[in-house]
């Protein structure tokens, strides 16, 4: 991983693997976390909004802006999806309620006046539906020349959907959203967004023996064994209270997963696609010209790559398909450890 500080703004629907990529970005020295922009998806905004402050709070930065983004997607109605993240976003954890106050402006105004004060420097990274960006690039569309880098975690492209048989959560949360956003990128000097897809971030999946890795790094005891066996709920006893907050969301996410035949594990897309954000070297990509169905009867917010010209336009984008899955689990606990040690 490289060792140059990386300024970010990241998007997101805080949910249980976009807590684990906001902790990772927050203890990780190569990122520069400028803001973090709530946008509904997993639960509604202000669940998301309250997420993240307590969590920056938790780690002691409370001087990150956290901006409110809209209610809900472009045209659709909001839906969510708190069977698989809990009633509040974070699994079984449970979090005190924040002291801090979002910021004064609009995710999509931080998006638009963040970029402008440091035209070409920012990483964005949207790891949530693509609403807010899609919002600030309707009011400014000269944005995403002014990005140096976009990463997004979403889509699926020749691999099963995780909310209907072809589309995947956070495109199918709103698909107008992502519309825009892949038609306002790779032109015009705008730089390709590198795109991590279901086909990809299912295989970086949590087990509970990652688990037992961190909490042996971070030196946390007792050693917790998860396992499908348990009743549904038990809390942690670990002594790093960084490691039970993660051991009890994860354990919902675990749950989740067993109780929908995939196997007693967590499918962590958002840590990965933060990975990818701070050395995009750690992907293998593809190019594409990228798009979203927005009509189908049965196939609405389904992601389609053009990959052999049959649309005659130029590559928009660029699809991540192989990553060392060891490696990015080597950091990933790593860094999470390094946190709790930290924390306690």
């Amino acid at each position: 991983m490289s060792t140059s500080r990386v300024p970010l703004i990241l998007d997101c629907d805080t949910g249980i693997d976009d807590s684990l990529a906001l902790l990772y970005l927050l203890q990780h020295p190569a990122a520069d976390l400028a803001a973090v922009l709530s946008t509904a998806g997993n639960v509604p905004v202000d669940v998301v909004t309250a997420n993240n402050l307590c969590w920056l709070e938790y780690c002691g930065r409370s001087d990150i802006e956290v901006a409110r983004g809209v209610d809900g997607p472009l045209v659709a109605e909001l839906m969510t999806c708190e069977d698989t993240h809990g009633p509040r976003g974070v699994g079984y954890a449970e979090l005190p309620a924040p002291t801090s106050l979002p910021s004064g402006r609009s995710a999509a105004d931080a998006w638009i006046e963040l970029t402008k004060e440091r035209p070409g420097e920012f990483v964005g990274l949207v790891i949530g539906p693509c609403t807010n960006l899609a919002h600030a690039i309707g009011k400014d569309p000269d944005l995403p020349r002014r990005l140096r880098r976009l990463v997004i975690m979403g889509g699926a492209f020749s691999h099963p959907g995780n909310t209907t048989p072809t589309a995947e959560w956070n495109v199918a949360v709103d698909p107008e959203a992502a519309h825009v956003v892949f038609n306002a990128f790779g032109i015009g000097g705008a730089p390709q967004p590198i795109i991590c897809s279901l086909g990809l971030t299912e295989r970086v999946a949590f087990t509970p023996d990652h688990l037992v890795r961190l909490a042996r790094l971070a030196g946390s005891t007792p050693v917790e064994h998860l396992s499908a066996a348990d009743d549904h709920g038990v809390r942690s006893r670990a002594g790093n209270r960084t490691i039970g907050l993660l051991t009890d969301a994860l354990r919902f996410y675990f749950e989740f997963h067993h109780d929908h035949d995939e196997g007693y594990l967590a499918h962590v897309h958002d840590p990965f696609a933060a990975a990818v954000a701070l050395e995009p070297s750690i992907a293998r990509t593809r190019p594409a010209v990228v798009d979203v169905e927005l009509s189908g009867t049965l196939t609405r917010g389904t992601t389609i790559a053009d990959t052999r010209g049959f649309w005659g336009r130029s590559p928009n984008a660029q699809i991540a398909v192989e990553t060392d899955v060891g490696a990015f689990f080597d950091d990933l606990l790593m860094v999470l450890a390094d946190l709790a040690r930290r924390l306690g």
